[in-house]
């Protein structure tokens, strides 16, 4: 599963025995895979502060899981014909050892693997500095997303525009990719060459009037440019004398005169264009040697591990060292900086989750700042519940009324507003790394 329970208990003996019963219990009963979610120490400041920030900091969580899931659906749709792949590129860098920052791995390794980033958000900073320095990267990149796919998606309807162009019936779609010079009289003081749409069933009625609509008629001068499933297009050639008098004979007899004249310079202009347009739109995910490559890390192949809470032998669902990306190589613009931003924006938001869980604990459990985070994944969908069973039951003693009213929602928790499915005795958020769902 790729949903992540993100819990803190205080750090005495007491309470980090408990984190031990569930771990043994979880286990055992093959409920969830469990590890320690490492939070450094920040400066505390004021409770007032705190408590302000635990507000600001749940809009911020809410807007950048927003953000994020916004970015993967615009890898998507970049990525068109090979959606499949998207989830790909959907990567976070490093985070595991300073010597491999560089590298890109799966989402799930980096939130089993978090580590705080103290060179982008400095611990020693007052923590209102730390959420302000997130929310306005979260900010920047929010507003050069909506820049980017605006421009995209004008990209995207000015192609789809000429394309429709050249996908309707004879009377609607565009001719230059049909006709070409050879089909028409050009540069004659009389002469002019028509575009005429006859239907399937007059075939035979064209070839033997076509001579005698009107005067002046060139003698063989039809021919058959393409047709579709209602009809075809022919050329006539006639003095252009008598073009209005040929244009009402054809429509008493069920032809349609199409209104073209050939512009080599325009026909040119608007093949040129939709080129133009189809090679800018397919240079934006251009991916062609982007696929996860082996053999390209300077770092020697191995399994990425975490330390789990009582399993330390097991390995993370993570990837080798050598399935990641060559960065840029053969990416178009767009693609590149989804991919880095999306990196980006992922990786501040597991930092706010951090961050939450930090303001959370001490707001609940007080000072001195004493806790201990752990990260649960539920390993199947059907046991979430026992899950919760089991972790109320062992923290139950952490705060009575709340535990109480889970299991009997008649139960109000007092000075609370929240609805009981959202408090629980210890605290709790929900990581969800179902992106593209």
């Amino acid at each position: 599963m790729s949903e992540f329970w993100l819990i803190s208990a205080p750090g005495d003996k007491e309470n980090v025995q408990a984190l031990e019963r569930m771990n043994t219990v979880t286990s055992k009963s093959n409920l969830s895979y469990n590890t320690k979610f490492t939070i450094p120490d920040f400066k505390v400041g004021t409770l007032d502060s705190l408590v302000g920030l635990s507000d600001e900091l749940g809009k911020l969580d809410t807007f950048a899981e927003s953000l994020i899931r916004r970015m993967a659906q615009s890898v998507v749709e970049v990525m068109e014909d090979s959606k499949g792949k998207a989830q790909e590129h959907l990567l976070a860098n490093g985070g595991l050892k300073e010597k491999m920052k560089c590298l890109k791995i799966d989402l799930t390794s980096f939130v089993t693997h978090f580590e705080w980033d103290m060179a982008k958000y400095p611990a020693k900073q007052p923590l209102v500095s730390v959420v302000d320095t997130i929310a306005k990267q979260l900010a920047q990149i929010e507003m050069d997303l909506k820049s980017r796919t605006a421009a995209y998606n004008t990209l995207k309807t000015n192609l789809e525009n000429l394309e429709k162009k050249s996908m309707g019936n004879l009377f609607t779609r565009t001719l230059s990719d049909i006709v070409s010079k050879e089909d028409f009289v050009l540069d004659s003081e009389y002469l002019i060459t028509l575009l005429v749409i006859v239907p399937k069933s007059n075939y035979s009625q064209w070839q033997k009037t076509y001579e005698s609509l009107s005067d002046m008629v060139v003698p063989r001068s039809t021919k058959l440019i393409t047709e579709d499933k209602e009809g075809g297009l022919f050329t006539v050639t006639l003095f252009r004398k008598v073009i209005e008098d040929f244009k009402t004979k054809a429509k008493e007899n069920k032809f349609t005169v199409r209104e073209f004249y050939y512009d080599e310079k325009e026909i040119k202009r608007e093949r040129e264009e939709m080129a133009r347009l189809l090679s800018d739109k397919k240079q934006q995910y251009q991916t062609s040697c982007v696929a996860l490559k082996k053999g390209s890390s300077t770092f020697p192949d191995h399994k990425v591990k975490v330390t789990p809470l009582g399993n330390p032998d097991r390995p993370a669902a993570g990837q080798t060292d050598r399935e990641r990306e060559s960065e840029g190589e053969g990416e178009g613009p767009l693609l590149r900086w989804l991919k880095v931003n999306f990196s980006e924006a992922f990786i501040a938001w597991i930092h706010v989750k951090a961050l939450r869980v930090f303001v959370e604990s001490v707001l609940r459990y007080g000072l001195p700042v004493n806790f201990q985070a752990v990260l649960l994944q539920p390993l199947k969908k059907s046991s979430t519940k026992r899950l919760r069973e089991v972790l109320n039951s062992v923290f139950r003693h952490l705060d009575e009324v709340a535990a109480t009213s889970i299991l009997d929602a008649s139960v109000e928790i007092p000075g609370l507003q929240l609805n009981n499915q959202d408090y629980f005795p210890y605290v709790y958020f929900h990581i969800d790394l179902s992106l593209l769902d």
